[in-house]
Order: C-alpha cells, then sequence, then structure tokens
C-alpha cells in the first residue's frame, strides 16, 4: 500500500495463502528478461522446466494477451520468451503496465484437476467465496458455486458438492479420488483470510491442482483496499458473524480445569450422553415441564447459532465431555437478553454453573447487552442461590403461578 499498489505480485499473493496452510508452488519475480535468464539458471538445477508469467497489475488474465509460456528448458529459452511476451503485451494491452515477470517450476501431476477458489464482494452479503472448475476454460464451463464465509470443513464439503467438478473429484476412469480433506481445508483457509483481513477486496487462486496427493496453488491473486487496511478483525463486511474464538476460557474447578469456550456446530455429538447425564427433576427445573426424550435435530438447533443474536457457552471437562451449558437470545437492538444454564447432574457442585454464568455476563456486557433475565421456577433454590450471587432481582409473575422473573442490569 505504502507503494501506491492495491494489487499484490504473484509471489505476494502465494506467499499469503501458504501463511494460511494452502500448498503453493515455488515463484521467484524477475524484472527484464536478462534477470529472467538469471533466475532460470538457477532455478533449472532443480527442475528440468520452468513456466514463465507475466506480472501486471492491469491484466486479469494473463492467458488473453500471451502472458504464459510453458515447458522452458534453458536459460535462452527463458530470456527469448519474457521478451517476446513483452512485445505481445504491448501489442494486445498497450495500456497495461508491465511489472516483470514470474518463474515457476513445472508441476506435472497429469491426473489433477484444475480448480479455481475466489473472492468476490456481493452488494447486499458481502464477501462471497466461490470454488468450481478451474484453468483457461473456467468462465466457458461455467461450473462454480459460492458460500458465504464463514466456512469450516463440512460446510466446505457442501459448497463443493454443488459443483459438477465435484463428481471428477469423486475418481472417474481409474483415476483416484482426489484428497477431499485438502481441498476442504483449502477452502477453510480462504475463509479465514476473508476473517481476518477487512482490506481483502478480491481473490483468485487459478489453477488450484487437485489430486489423490494434496492440492497445490500455481497462482493467485489478491486485491486490497486502502480504506480497510486499519480495521481490525474480524471483518465487520461479513453477512455471518464468525465463531468467536477470542471468547475461549479456562476454568480451575474442584476436580480439574475445564475448558470454556462458545459453542460449535459438531458439539451435537456430545449432547446424547449429556442429556443422559442429566436427571428428571433437573430436567424440569430447566425445561419448566418433564421432558424424557430429545431428538438429534433439537441437538443440532441448540448447537448451530447465529452469533450475531444469540451465544453459547459449553463447559468441558478434562476428558472433553460436555459438563454444562449457558446461553442468551438476544433482541436485535441489543436491550435485552434471555439466558439459560443447565449443568449435568452428577457434575452439580463443582463450580460449573458459576464459571458459565460469569462468562456469559462478560461476554453479554462487552456485546452490548444492557440487560439480562429469564424465568425460574420458583421451587429451583439452586439457580436461584446461583444467580443471588451475580446481583439478580428477582419478582414474581403474577400470570405464571410458580414462576419468578430474574433480571440483571449490565
Amino acid at each position: 500500500m505504502a507503494e501506491g499498489r492495491d494489487v499484490l505480485t504473484p509471489p505476494e499473493a502465494l506467499a499469503a495463502i501458504a501463511a494460511y496452510g494452502i500448498p503453493v508452488a515455488p515463484v521467484r519475480l524477475a524484472g527484464a528478461p536478462i534477470d529472467v535468464g538469471d533466475a532460470a539458471s538457477d532455478m533449472l538445477r532443480e527442475s528440468p522446466a520452468l513456466a514463465l508469467k507475466l506480472v501486471s497489475p492491469d491484466v486479469g488474465y494473463k492467458s488473453d494477451v500471451g502472458g504464459v509460456v510453458l515447458d522452458l528448458a534453458t536459460r535462452q529459452a527463458a530470456e527469448v520468451a519474457a521478451v517476446e511476451m513483452a512485445a505481445r503485451v504491448r501489442r494486445k494491452a498497450p495500456e497495461a503496465r508491465l511489472a516483470g515477470f514470474a518463474l515457476q517450476p513445472m508441476i506435472l501431476r497429469p491426473q489433477a484437476q484444475e480448480l479455481v477458489l475466489g473472492v468476490t464482494h456481493d452488494p447486499a452479503f458481502g464477501p462471497v467465496i466461490r470454488f468450481g472448475a478451474g484453468g483457461l476454460a473456467a468462465e466457458l464451463l461455467g461450473d462454480t458455486a459460492v458460500a458465504l464465509p464463514p466456512l469450516d470443513a463440512g460446510l466446505a464439503a457442501t459448497l463443493v458438492g454443488r459443483t459438477r467438478v465435484a463428481r471428477m473429484l469423486a475418481g472417474f476412469r481409474g483415476r483416484p479420488p482426489a484428497d477431499m480433506a485438502a481441498l476442504h481445508a483449502a477452502l477453510v483457509a480462504v475463509s479465514n483470510m476473508i476473517e481476518d483481513f477487512p482490506a481483502l477486496r478480491a481473490l483468485d487462486v487459478n489453477p488450484l491442482l487437485a489430486d489423490a496427493a494434496g492440492v497445490i496453488a500455481l497462482d493467485a491473486r489478491i486485491e486490497i483496499d486502502a480504506a480497510d487496511l486499519d480495521r481490525a478483525p474480524p471483518n465487520p463486511r461479513l453477512a455471518i458473524r464468525p465463531y468467536p474464538a477470542a471468547w475461549r476460557r479456562e476454568a480451575a474447578l474442584k476436580d480439574g480445569t475445564y475448558a470454556i469456550r462458545p459453542i460449535l456446530p459438531l458439539d451435537a455429538l456430545l449432547y446424547p450422553e449429556f442429556f443422559a447425564r442429566l436427571d428428571a427433576e433437573d430436567m424440569r427445573m430447566r425445561f419448566m415441564a418433564p421432558r424424557k426424550h430429545f431428538s438429534d435435530e433439537m441437538a443440532l438447533r441448540l448447537t448451530q447459532l447465529d452469533y450475531d443474536r444469540d451465544m453459547a457457552f459449553v463447559a468441558l471437562t478434562p476428558e472433553g465431555a460436555l459438563a454444562g451449558v449457558s446461553r442468551i437470545a438476544g433482541d436485535p437492538d441489543r436491550d435485552s437478553a434471555e439466558y439459560a444454564l443447565l449443568v449435568r447432574s452428577d457434575l452439580a457442585g463443582r463450580g460449573i454453573g458459576a464459571a458459565l454464568m460469569q462468562t456469559l455476563i462478560d461476554y453479554a456486557r462487552a456485546d452490548g447487552v444492557r440487560r439480562l433475565e429469564g424465568m425460574v421456577l420458583s421451587e429451583n433454590r439452586a439457580m436461584r442461590r446461583l444467580i443471588g450471587r451475580f446481583g439478580f432481582t428477582i419478582e414474581p409473575m403474577p400470570d405464571e403461578p410458580g414462576v419468578v422473573m430474574s433480571r440483571l442490569a449490565l
């Protein structure tokens, strides 16, 4: 940005995505054709052939102006290719600035599928992740799907599955399936970059090769916006609030150290054991009516949240089992939020409820909620003692016999 650029060079863009765990092909930047020759001499000691690519902030698709030459096996061939490429660019795109040339070793993975990963901005929804078939025919094929960040591995798999190229990635005619875990990780990495950098305006990784050995990015383009350079993450333009990882905590309790963190969709797998260890009376106190069965669908609803409106914190035992949950559901204007708390019956008395309630209060206050409130059964003495320690007021509810309203001003 200090240089007045809003487009990263290919080495810079590849270094950025590599920092987020996406494997990339090595690349060296050269200025004049003679510099291309010097770089080629060094690189040909380790690679039998090289690829030469144009570097220009004004050219989006290098192949349109003859900006890619492959299979260069000598220094002289690389220099000649650079001279001819510069001439082609001056002829086909005279207004384009020539910033130099990028050299890469030829990556020979004949069974790999060419893919594209991208980021664009939608006027209504903000950053959008794009995935599909890549390479020279990417636009012609039109095989792409989009998703809103943030992504996890499951959402990345869903995005991939909405494209036709997904069937090819699954393997066909003797070609082994691609490493889907590596592909999903690359999509999650792009999602993480969007969360962390509000200044990221556009990203294009094309091609991304995917085969049974994993994925590797051969080229990348990143555009940035000076107006957002100093904005702190998470990206405020996200349509979906990202997972609030900063709220992870540890609580030293009577029987060990418990992890307290915001709930995740995968925590639905912990709920069956959690419900199984709740006695009937604790069930009645929490849900204000007897309950015997909780469906898988309910576990999903309890764990898949819009973090902008709702929040839930889980307490995990030192062994990783679900010990307790606290949650709030807020009004859009943050005037008030309803809270709830539940601790596993066989773990009562260890301080789990107090740790979860304190975390919930701290989060609500930091999020601008002005008041917490919740209904409690009058006979629920344990809950009334707990919230009394935190300064909640308790008022009778004339229309709800046996129930009191608890409130805490923040």
